[in-house]
């Protein structure tokens, strides 16, 4: 019986895990991987005990990409974006939580997108992206071409995807392209004290928060401006005094014991 190309996990405390398991061909998304993500973060979507996603690959890549041997056994002008169904890049869109990448090896063109794609990065040591739509020859599809120079800016994305060269982790945190590095073992870990983190911030904010950030960093500086200012009228108007002020008290409190001043 073969392995299962995706393993999900649902941890009690209100987060999911996500792991492409196709190790042997560097999770390269094939078309049944494709679609058992989009379906499955669509499902995890819908579960109101799941709140936050952590999605990472197994063995030593995050994933390599489109599995570029699938396509090329399909039929002529294939379109590997053929289905909305089998597009897992719109799936993590339509999750209104946060989706923390754990990204444990290389990340490679359709696979940095599927990276670009998350909320959160944390990055082991051994991973590494690369853009090589240029080297192969297709046009990306699934967002690399806008959202890297939004990440890092226009010079350094234009260097990277008009290269196909590799950049290692380390750099990568430096570029501002992902949050931290840790070493390999302790990168699950990392990932499962981030979603627990978020977790324990109010629920409706959660993904209220993560909404105004996203219109907002889509807009322009003056719209987004607007924008958060009708946002804060309309929901700060029914917060409670007390409410405000026994969560701050508790802020502190957590604060204290993280070692805050």
């Amino acid at each position: 019986m073969s392995e299962p190309v995706l393993l999900v996990e649902k941890a009690p405390q209100g987060y999911a895990v996500l792991t492409m398991n196709r190790p042997r061909a560097l999770n390269a998304l094939s078309r049944e991987l494709r679609a058992r993500l989009a379906d499955e973060i669509d499902r995890l979507g819908a579960d109101p005990d799941v709140r936050v996603l952590i999605l990472t690959g197994a063995g030593r890549a995050f994933t390599a990409g489109l599995d570029l041997k699938e396509l090329g056994a399909g039929a002529a002008g294939e379109s590997a974006f053929a289905t909305r169904a089998a597009d897992p890049v719109e799936a993590l869109g339509r999750f209104a939580g946060p989706v923390i990448g754990a990204i444990n090896g290389a990340a490679v063109t359709g696979g940095f997108e599927l990276a670009l794609a998350c909320d959160v990065l944390i990055a082991s040591t051994e991973a590494r992206f690369a853009d090589t739509h240029a080297r192969v020859g297709v046009v990306p599809g699934w967002g690399l071409s806008q959202k890297l120079s939004r990440v890092i800016g226009p010079y350094r994305a234009k260097e990277l995807s008009l290269t196909g060269n590799f950049l290692g982790a380390r750099q990568a945190c430096d570029w501002g392209l992902v949050n931290r590095v840790v070493e390999p073992g302790a990168l699950m870990p990392a990932a499962r004290a981030l979603a627990e983190d978020m977790l324990s911030a109010i629920p409706s904010m959660l993904t209220a928060y993560k909404k105004l950030i996203d219109d907002g960093f889509a807009a322009s500086f003056g719209d987004a401006m607007a924008l958060e200012a009708r946002t804060a009228r309309a929901a700060n108007a029914s917060v409670a005094v007390d409410d405000i002020e026994r969560r701050r008290a508790a802020v502190l409190a957590r604060g204290h014991a993280q070692g805050g001043n």
